[in-house]
């Protein structure tokens, strides 16, 4: 997290004013469940100790003032209820205020500094930590009185509206709901949530960026999603009352096997068997089992890989790695596929080792050096 002198000094200088409110909201990881939100399916999110911080206080006047020191202290003015900024950066200041608008808040303007430390291009979310910090920070300033659901979907609602990205609510919830020592069990079609123990003893969380872009995940994202309504659809036709793939069991996938795409047919299985999976991790975790989390992850992969074609060679070179170190517990591709991030479990103790090996081997054969990011699961928005 970003210090918070560092902002009250930048406040201070900008502003002329020592008496700002702080608060933060953090990036997230997700342990397992990929692809399944978008099918009504689970995930296990975490919040992390990476975050976006702001120093903020009402002006008493309908102008919102915002300076980003990630922006070499990019100044931004917009009126309330004003046109859109055109920096995309203030679009998530300017669209939270809307959504909030939109639901009877009546919000004043404001004077803002902000700063983060979530890696950006690493699939963790800054853009929803700056959302959910926002949100936290209008809800409280100005007495709101939102629930944290509602300022989840206010930030998901202001990806939709004012970024353009149509986003499901994982990162958003992550953000407000995270809770240090705990992933979210989240049920993304009712949006019930159970926080889930997660205390590996002697194990860290490392995130191993690629540093390849997701180039194709837009459009074979959308490939795969009709892929998994086709496969509904047949289901369908036997039990009306099914409307998404988590309604559906293997074995009545498989009955139905010869009426669907082949290749629908396997985007289908991984994301019922993923589902499976997200389950017995989450058992596993309540009693400690973290060598059965680390197994259904390696297997997350290969179904993410294998099944539902959204791996890439560096990818798969990364998580193969690791299955050859006896203290990595688990490691997968995180997030849309196509690039990006692996995220390991590894013993402590064998941290430096994976870690070293990766990068000189990942340097020799793509002639690239990848990011490694270590994270800890933290705690939600709050005020700090």
């Amino acid at each position: 997290m970003i210090d918070k002198q560092i902002l009250a000094e930048k406040y201070q200088a900008i502003f002329g004013d020592e008496t700002p409110r702080f608060f933060t909201a953090p990036g997230r990881i997700n342990i397992i469940g990929e692809h399944t939100d978008y099918n009504g399916g689970f995930v296990l999110p975490g919040a992390v100790d990476k975050a976006i911080t702001i120093a903020i206080k009402p002006n008493g006047t309908q102008l919102v003032n915002l300076v980003s020191i990630d922006e070499d202290e990019a100044t931004v003015f917009f009126r309330i209820g004003g046109p859109q900024p055109k920096e995309q950066w203030a679009s998530y200041f300017y669209g939270v205020i809307e959504e909030m608008r939109k639901r009877g808040a009546t919000i004043g303007g404001f004077s803002a500094v902000f700063a983060g430390d979530v890696p950006l291009g690493a699939g963790m979310s800054s853009s929803a930590a700056l959302e959910s910090c926002v949100g936290t920070a209008l809800n409280k300033l100005f007495n709101l009185g939102f629930s944290k659901e509602e300022l989840a979907k206010i930030g998901q609602m202001t990806e939709h509206h004012y970024i353009g990205v149509r986003c499901g609510i994982m990162d958003q919830f992550a953000s407000i709901f995270g809770q240090k020592g705990h992933v979210v069990r989240l049920d993304c079609r009712s949006l019930e949530y159970t926080l889930v123990p997660f205390d590996p003893k002697g194990v860290e969380i490392v995130l191993i960026d690629t540093m390849v872009k997701h180039t194709l995940a837009s459009s074979e994202y959308n490939v795969r999603r009709a892929q998994c309504e086709a496969g509904v659809a047949v289901i369908k036709k036997y039990r009306p009352e099914v409307d998404l793939l988590r309604d559906v069991t293997i074995e009545e996938l498989e009955e139905h096997r010869a009426e669907i795409d082949p290749e629908a047919f396997h985007r289908c299985a991984f994301v019922i068997n993923e589902n499976k999976r997200l389950m017995a991790a989450c058992a596993a975790m309540e009693v400690g089992d973290y060598e059965e989390v680390g197994r259904q992850i390696y297997a997350t992969h290969e179904g993410l890989s294998v099944e539902y074609g959204v791996s890439c060679v560096e990818l798969d070179f990364i998580v193969n790695i690791a299955k050859e170190h006896k203290a990595v517990l688990g490691a997968r591709m995180m997030g849309g596929g196509f690039g990006g991030c692996v995220i390991a479990l590894v013993k402590k103790e064998g941290v430096a080792d994976y870690i070293a090996d990766v990068k000189q081997r990942y340097m020799v054969k793509f002639d690239k050096d990848p990011r490694v990011i270590e994270v800890e699961i933290s705690d939600g928005a709050r005020e700090c």
